[in-house]
């Protein structure tokens, strides 16, 4: 299957993976309005048998499929002063 991702201009770190016959106007407005503009990264073919950073090729089919998008947020951000006084106990 063959996607197209955008990143969200208005969160750092935010991609969508989409169909490449699925529209935005399609999804939920709360989604749409992330990515509007959209800013088209890049395309590319997904297999089953790849595997990205966060996500296994079968999942994402999974999700592109149902619901028809992935959404990928950017990780939690650790907190450096809660760790250090873990680490002082």
């Amino acid at each position: 299957m063959f996607c197209r991702i955008l990143k969200s201009p208005r969160k750092a770190d935010t991609y969508l993976y989409l169909p490449m016959d699925a529209e935005l106007g399609d999804l939920p407005l709360p989604l749409q309005q992330l990515f509007i503009p959209e800013l088209e990264v890049t395309r590319m073919a997904i297999s089953p048998n790849r595997q990205f950073a966060r996500i296994s090729g079968v999942k994402l089919l999974e999700h592109l499929e149902d619901p028809g998008y992935y959404l990928q947020m950017p990780l939690p951000v650790e907190n450096l002063l809660d760790s250090h006084k873990a680490d002082r106990r």
